[in-house]
Formats: structure tokens, C-alpha cells, sequence
């Protein structure tokens, strides 16, 4: 879906793929027509923006035969679809049983994720739409935290850095314009967009900046507009934002918000929770460990790193992070130029909600999905943004 800034700029709003587990080229092409396609046709526009998620082997597929790639291109364009926009922060195994601490793996150490990442960037550049040459990639932020010290740091710097002489030379060589963004995400060796500003300084390059993902900001209890106020005195570009919403228990230490918490602790995905005490955070790296040990106080409200719908309030008595998202993009893109004009609404974990919420079926689930478009293309127009053919 596409919208016109006030100040003529075009503002792209996709949904990202990943809620959909696809790891072949196979799979990529049966949830386009299975899932991306109906999720169009309930939104009733003739043309969506999806972003896409390729995991390993369906991006190497498509790198090694063009024929491949030109098919996925015009299936795509079939099926009234676009793509300006990649998650590159899962590698493989996303839709396995037990997702947890595997998806930081391979980590901005490992040179497989400079050789996935360049993927990455060439795919999307030959994918985007005729009349677009700007794209964009949000990746890890560096490594999970553990085992992350000096050296580790400086290995991940040598090959941001690399990724971004790679995304000048494809810019030259097509004339598309890819840039990728460090997403901060609880537990990770950057964490908040705070954590962001230094290793993003040391890459001094603007075709390496930072996703803002709304749920990982909420969850991390981040202002945002002093988070996004210090990424513009730091020169940082907010590559793409991701519109999620977290879960928020205002009172953990009442047995029915505990209850209800523990609803959302599922073993699939990993959801950290914090709790901001006057002393500062306070951090667990999972919902059960929260729940069950003393790593949090409850005696301040908690937030859970838990993709919920942004259209469905949770029940009470736990509410979600909807109004951190609509500050954000208050400030992202209600001034007088956007901050950035990639927005990708990413709620993957409509398979890991408590079984009464979890969708029945592939329409259910893309009612769902149109429903959270529509959202958010409300609050666009609400900004003054009009929504385009």
C-alpha cells in the first residue's frame, strides 16, 4: 500500500511475510498465492506491499538461477503483490517447533550472515518495482548479548562495513539503492536504539542504519521521542520501522494479571520481559522465567516482548503497547518530511497466541492481517497522508 506525504514523498506500508513459514522457494510461491493474495483481496486494493521473508535456502535458490528469480518476480506481479521491503533477521527454521535463542544465529560474527545479507540486497534489488528504486533490509542487531566482547564487536564492524561497500557497488551496478537496518530487540548486544548509536557511528555509512521496531521499543520501556530525537542528532537513518505492539501488565503482582500472562507463555518463541523501576530496567529473558523466579519486581508494570495484534486488544486485565506505536509514527512520519517511508506491519506470532485467539483456518488469519493493514492505514490518513491507487 502506497501514500502520499504532504510533502510528495511516497510512504510504503507492507505486512511481513514471516507470520507465514515458508523456508523453500516452493513454499515462498504457495504463500503467495495461499495467504499474501487473500490478504489483498479482504484489504480490496489491487495492489499490496508485502515484506518478504527468505529464509536461507529459498534466497540462495533464487541467487543461483535467474529464471528463478524473473518467475518470482512476475508471480508477484500476478498476484497484484509488491515488495520494497526484506525481514532479514530470521535465517532458517522460523516456522520450527522451538524458535527461541536459534533465530540470532548466524550473527553479524559469522561471515554467513554478510554472505546471506548480500543475498539479500541483490534479490531486492531486481524484485522492486519498476517505478521504485529505493529498498530496504532490517537485520539482527549484532549478536545476542552473550558471548559478545571487544573483538567479537570489532568482527561485526569489519563487516557492516563490508556489506555496505557491497551496497554501493550494487547501487552502481543497478541503480537501486539498498540500505539495511540493525532492528534493537531486548537481549540482544544492542538492545534499544540507544544502544544503536555507537556501533552505527563506528560504520559511518548511511546505508547502514536502524529498523525501529515499535513492540522491542515498548517492550524496553524507550520514549519514543527521545529515541528517535537522538537518532537524528546522531546522524542515524531509520533505515524501516516495523508497527507491533507488545504486551502490558500494569499490575504483575495481582494472581488474575499473572494468569493472564501466563496464557502468552508459549514454547516457541522467546519473549523477554522487562519492568522499568526507579532504579532502572529490570531485565528477564523469557515470560516463564519472569513468572516463575524473582528476576523481575512486581511491584512496577511489566512488558513482554509479544507481537499481539494491533487491531485486537488484549482482554483485560493485560492491554498492549498500541499507543508507544502510534507515537512513533507520529514522529516518524507526521512531520513535515518522514523520517523514514518504510513501514512493515510485523506480527508473526498469531500461531503462538493462547489457542482461543489463534486463528481457525487461512481466512480467519487473513481477516486478521487486513484488519491490522487497515489500522494502520488509518492512522496514516489520520496524519495527513492519502492513500494511493
Amino acid at each position: 500500500m502506497r501514500f502520499r506525504h504532504p510533502d510528495g514523498s511516497t510512504v510504503h506500508l507492507a505486512y511481513c511475510t514471516n507470520v507465514h513459514p515458508a523456508e523453500t522457494l516452493e513454499g515462498v510461491l504457495a504463500q503467495l498465492r495461499d495467504h499474501c493474495e487473500p490478504v489483498r483481496k479482504r484489504v480490496g486494493r489491487d495492489r499490496i506491499g508485502i515484506g518478504l521473508w527468505l529464509a536461507k535456502d529459498a534466497a540462495r535458490a533464487l541467487v543461483t538461477d535467474p529464471a528463478a528469480l524473473r518467475g518470482l518476480r512476475t508471480e508477484l506481479d500476478r498476484r497484484g503483490l509488491e515488495v520494497v521491503t526484506l525481514n532479514g533477521f530470521p535465517y532458517e527454521g522460523f516456522g520450527a517447533e522451538e524458535v527461541k535463542y536459534r533465530v540470532y544465529k548466524p550473527d553479524w560474527t559469522d561471515p554467513e550472515r554478510l554472505s546471506h545479507t548480500t543475498d539479500l540486497a541483490r534479490l531486492l534489488a531486481a524484485l522492486l518495482p519498476d517505478d521504485v528504486t529505493e529498498g530496504t533490509i532490517s537485520t539482527l542487531p549484532l549478536a545476542w548479548r552473550t558471548p559478545f566482547d571487544t573483538a567479537r564487536a570489532e568482527t561485526a564492524r569489519t563487516a557492516l562495513t563490508t556489506l555496505a561497500q557491497r551496497l554501493d557497488a550494487l547501487d552502481e551496478l543497478t541503480g537501486r539503492s539498498i540500505r539495511v537496518g540493525l532492528e534493537p530487540e531486548p537481549g540482544c548486544t544492542v538492545e534499544t536504539t540507544a544502544d544503536a548509536i555507537a556501533p552505527l557511528t563506528a560504520v559511518d555509512h548511511d546505508r547502514i542504519g536502524i529498523c525501529v521496531d515499535t513492540c522491542h521499543l515498548a517492550t524496553s520501556f524507550e520514549d519514543p521521542k527521545t529515541a528517535l530525537d537522538a537518532l537524528t542528532e546522531a546522524g542515524i537513518p531509520v533505515v524501516k520501522s516495523q508497527l507491533s505492539a507488545a504486551l502490558h501488565a500494569e499490575h504483575p503482582h495481582l494472581p488474575d494479571v499473572r494468569e493472564a500472562l501466563a496464557a502468552f507463555d508459549e514454547p516457541r518463541f522467546l519473549h523477554q520481559t522487562r519492568a522499568l523501576t526507579s532504579s532502572g530496567l529490570r531485565a528477564a529473558d523469557d515470560l516463564g522465567e519472569a513468572l516463575t523466579g524473582d528476576a523481575l519486581p512486581d511491584t512496577s508494570p511489566w512488558r513482554a516482548h509479544f507481537h499481539v495484534p494491533l487491531h485486537a486488544e488484549p482482554a483485560a486485565p493485560l492491554t498492549s503497547t498500541l499507543p508507544v506505536l502510534q507515537d512513533t509514527l507520529t514522529r516518524l512520519v507526521g512531520g513535515t518530511t518522514p523520517l523514514t517511508r518504510h513501514l512493515e506491519v510485523e506480527t508473526y506470532t498469531w500461531q503462538a497466541l493462547p489457542p482461543a485467539l489463534r486463528p481457525r483456518g487461512r481466512s480467519q488469519l487473513a481477516e486478521g492481517i487486513a484488519a491490522e493493514l487497515a489500522l494502520a492505514r488509518d492512522l496514516l490518513t489520520d496524519l495527513g497522508l492519502k492513500e494511493l491507487p
